[in-house]
């Protein structure tokens, strides 16, 4: 039997977690994709879902929670909502499904956590850590000897340099740049476009070039 997937949120991460799981079942993976549960999905992602024949689950707790045997994919593009929505979905028992692209650029000695999502053309180098719910985005780089921590998200054509630690919850926006040997906290935002060249704190918000807070 096939693994039973479905994905969590019906927005737009969520479809890109959708291209994910088609692709691996076109590669040939041995999952099936059941559908999508969202609490309050908009009208045009329900058609959406609609148009590209995905079933549309029902709510989180009934379509996924009440389940009880099967895996999931949480396609929230905040750390935030992912965290919390993780601890729902260990309560419950269900199995946190990893999804990497077939296109993804995977160097030596990976080591992807439960439930991280790697998206088309994505590069994880040699010897990076991701840890559980990370998100890397399409186009996104991720340098060698890195550790990227739980639930962080690296947007589209966002660059970490060599050996970079990023803390839990951490967001890196869209075609932003961190410079190697660097160290990032937790909940922290690295703005569209911004280049980091030194370490970060917890919790700020990083903008500009070079980046400020």
């Amino acid at each position: 039997m096939p693994e039973q997937v479905v994905v969590v949120g019906a927005s737009g991460f969520g479809r890109e977690s959708l291209d994910v799981l088609d692709a691996l079942v076109r590669d040939g993976a041995p999952i099936e994709i059941r559908g999508v549960v969202d609490d309050n999905p908009h009208p045009d992602d329900r058609a959406r879902l609609q148009a590209r024949g995905v079933a549309y689950l029902g709510t989180i707790e009934a379509g996924l929670l009440a389940a009880g045997s099967l895996s999931y994919v949480l396609g929230i593009g905040s750390p935030a909502v992912r965290r919390r929505l993780v601890e729902r979905c260990d309560a419950a028992g269900l199995t946190a499904y990893t999804a990497v692209h077939p296109s993804a650029a995977i160097g030596t000695q990976p080591a992807i956590g439960p439930g991280s999502v790697v998206c088309a053309r994505a590069v994880v180098s040699t010897n990076v850590t991701l840890g559980r719910h990370t998100h890397i985005n399409p186009n996104a780089t991720i340098g060698h000897d890195s550790v990227l921590e739980d639930f962080v998200s690296m947007n589209p054509g966002a660059v970490v340099s060599g050996a970079v630690t990023i803390g839990t919850g951490t967001l890196v926006g869209a075609s932003a740049t961190i410079l190697q040997n660097l160290v990032i906290g937790s909940g922290v935002t690295v703005g569209a476009g911004a280049v980091v060249t030194r370490d970060v704190p917890d919790g700020v918000i990083v903008k500009g070039v070079p980046g400020r807070w």
